[in-house]
């Protein structure tokens, strides 16, 4: 692995753990917050059909399961491109003038 992609997966590591750090900090505040005001909150009123609608865990789970999805395709749309230009870059390549590091060498 070149020094380029170890920096970048060193940088993006340290991206991931800050955003897990600050998430586990959000769920704590929420956790305490809900805590709280659960022992002071009245009961909510029942509404109709509201047994009917999605649970929250599920509406989460199937907006999560839509974006991996999504992803997905975007990655093999995003090789797919790249394949498709390959003859250009590979013409590139082969009409590319030598530099005058490489004549020297």
């Amino acid at each position: 692995m070149s020094s380029t992609n170890g920096l970048t997966k060193e940088v993006q590591e340290q991206i991931l753990e800050t955003i897990r750090k600050s998430q586990e900090a959000v769920v704590n505040g929420v956790r305490a917050w809900s805590e709280a005001i659960e022992k002071v909150a009245l009961p909510l009123p029942s509404y109709p059909l509201a047994d009917q609608l999605p649970k929250p865990v599920d509406a989460v789970d199937g907006a999560f399961d839509l974006a991996e999805q999504l992803l997905a395709a975007q990655r093999e749309f995003a090789h797919n491109l790249l394949g498709a230009a390959e003859p250009v870059q590979r013409t590139k390549q082969q009409t590319a003038k030598p530099t005058r590091k490489s004549q020297e060498a």
